[in-house]
């Protein structure tokens, strides 16, 4: 079977010099928590890392998409979909992703004196279904924000505003309906439509059918059609294509993404496809797109 560590179309990962973190590592507002290398791999086949003797470090790896697999403890475990996992430092352990259907995860290194207080009390994956009241893309914005600061950790302050994220990064993973709880309405409920369209938005990145969506709240897909039609005037799938143009736009603007990272993080395999769906929503090239957002940027900045 191939192997392959890193190197994966579509990745992205950064790392700082040990020497440095080691300096940081004596400040009190890092030191006790903090990141060590960040990345993000997109369905990345092959993939395989195995350590005998386990690691310095901790490492969190969150699955959004695919399936994957690790061992510890001599037990193998299966990764799925809305999955996450926590190897502690200094543990032997393998992982890898699932032939047929390879892993996208969100994934980082961390270290830091209450490090320990993060590990799960058994190995077992465990499951962040989506829901009405979930908030998989405010976590996801919180790993984008992590991760951008401390592709600044040269300079001290960012590094501490990233350890200081982290907290937050992971405390939603283990203390979920407390960070879910501020979605939660009190007084009344959403309309259908909010609650799909909330539903599609955690979804942005995968390529969900009207068979999924109507599957997930329990109607027919023509009934759920129906009723999703009624409320916005569109049909559910290309409520959820706009969506996804409308995040695309949101990358190119605010980030430095290329477009083809744009089209794999928002579920599509194939660019041209991406292009040609953007083209016809905006009424302009991607490419397009963002050197007029850039001459409106650098308008604005003169």
């Amino acid at each position: 079977m191939i192997k392959i560590k890193e190197g994966f179309k579509g990745e992205r990962s950064i790392s700082l010099p040990e020497e440095l973190l080691t300096q940081y590592s004596k400040d009190p507002l890092i030191g006790n928590l903090y990141v060590r290398k960040i990345g993000f791999f997109p369905k990345v086949k092959y993939h395989f890392v195995q350590k005998d003797k386990g690691c310095n470090y901790s490492m969190l790896i969150y699955c959004t998409d695919g399936k994957g697999w690790y061992r510890i403890k001599g037990k193998e475990y299966r990764i799925e979909q809305n999955q996450y996992i926590i190897i502690p430092a200094n543990e032997p352990y393998a992982f890898g992703a699932d032939e047929k259907d390879p892993w996208t995860i969100y994934w980082l290194h961390f270290r830091g004196k209450m490090s320990a207080s993060f590990y799960p009390q058994h190995p077992n994956p465990v499951s962040i279904l989506p829901g009405e009241y979930s908030r998989l893309q405010d976590r996801t914005q919180l790993f984008e924000e992590i991760y951008s600061c401390f592709s600044m950790g040269y300079i001290k302050e960012y590094m501490s505003y990233s350890s200081m994220c982290l907290y937050l990064f992971m405390g939603s993973f283990l203390w979920l309906e407390q960070f879910r709880h501020y979605k939660i309405p009190s007084h009344r409920e959403y309309p259908f439509s909010s609650r799909v369209i909330h539903y599609m938005q955690e979804h942005i990145d995968h390529n969900l059918t009207l068979e999924q969506l109507a599957a997930y709240f329990k109607y027919s897909p023509s009934h759920f059609s129906m009723l999703f039609q009624k409320e916005t005037g569109s049909s559910p799938i290309n409520y959820f294509i706009r969506l996804k143009i409308q995040k695309a736009c949101q990358y190119i603007e605010l980030t430095n993404l290329k477009l083809n990272e744009i089209a794999l993080r928002l579920g599509f395999e194939e660019p041209a496809y991406f292009s040609r769906l953007f083209t016809k929503v905006m009424g302009i090239s991607p490419s397009a797109y963002r050197a007029k957002e850039s001459e409106h940027s650098a308008s604005q900045s003169e």
